[in-house]
């Protein structure tokens, strides 16, 4: 069997998976808003409108069917390739249209209009929003279905929960450090309640002290210096250090614990606020910066 023939063979093995759809069938599936979704046979050019779902798709092994993404879509490197079709809540309509997609995966902040718009042009959208670290375990398995690609969803989710799950054995029964995640310096705003953050940090054992709060916040200079922090963690991104570099030369914080014992880090933003398998890079690191003793 020639190589052509071989790639054709497995190629439409994966659409016909449990699950999957091979030409001529039906793929049903619900997402994240809790909206149907039918596919009929298998999607083949994919316009992904969000990064955590870009990430998601390369995971899969589905690079080759991405024929769109948004502006911020930056990794992994092959996805800067990709036709460019505007950014979060500035889709481009005509482009995605050109792009003749059989299915765009969308977020929360593509916006209701956009996505009505697009499923009016006949083009079948499944909106991804995940809800934490399991949300993200979901979603995967929910692409899954809808590309064909069951096997290499069931094992992605697989080796993903067994690290996560390593975390919060590793981490079971110490006393959790109370821990401060610094998403901008100015003015000064933390991660509460119902973020990926605070997933973050409970699932790597710490205490986040900024848990009062629902989502993201503003909190007082004052307040964070009460609350006394034993870990401060902050945003960083290419060329973006400012907030990090703030915690360590503001000089009303010399006092607090997380600046006295050398307990600043840094961490990209890409990896905290992306819900894709990256996310299981920053528990790991979160878990690292809170726990130290247990990496020696």
């Amino acid at each position: 069997m020639s190589r052509e023939l071989v790639f054709l063979f497995l190629l439409l093995a994966g659409c016909a998976s449990p699950g999957g759809a091979p030409g001529g069938q039906v793929t049903t599936a619900t997402d994240d808003l809790g909206r149907n979704i039918t596919l009929e046979g298998c999607p083949q050019r994919i316009v992904s409108l969000a990064p955590s779902n870009t990430e998601i798709l390369f995971a899969l092994g589905l690079g080759e069917r991405v024929v769109g993404v948004t502006e911020y879509c930056n990794y992994p490197p092959e996805a800067l390739e990709k036709e460019k079709v505007g950014g979060f809540s500035t889709v481009d309509l005509e482009r995605v249209l050109a792009l003749e997609p059989d299915l765009v995966l969308a977020s929360t902040q593509t916006g209701e209009e956009t996505v009505q718009k697009l499923e009016e042009m006949g083009i079948p959208v499944a909106v991804l929003d995940p809800d934490g670290l399991e949300g993200v375990l979901e979603d995967i398995t929910l692409v899954g279905r809808l590309t064909g690609t069951d096997e290499q969803a069931t094992a992605l989710t697989g080796d993903l929960r067994a690290r996560m799950d390593a975390v919060r054995e590793r981490t079971r029964g110490l006393e959790r450090p109370a821990v401060f995640y610094v998403v901008w310096h100015d003015p000064l705003m933390g991660a509460g309640s119902g973020t990926f953050i605070a997933d973050l940090i409970e699932t790597a054992g710490g205490e986040n002290v900024a848990r009062d709060m629902e989502g993201y916040q503003t909190m007082s200079l004052e307040v964070l210096i009460e609350r006394d922090p034993e870990v401060i963690i902050a945003s960083t991104g290419p060329g973006q250090h400012a907030a990090y570099d703030w915690v360590l030369g503001e000089e009303r914080l010399k006092g607090v614990r997380a600046v006295r014992l050398g307990r600043v880090h840094a961490v990209d933003q890409d990896l905290v606020s992306r819900g894709g398998p990256r996310i299981v890079d920053a528990l790991e690191d979160f878990a690292e910066f809170i726990h130290p003793e247990l990496y020696e």
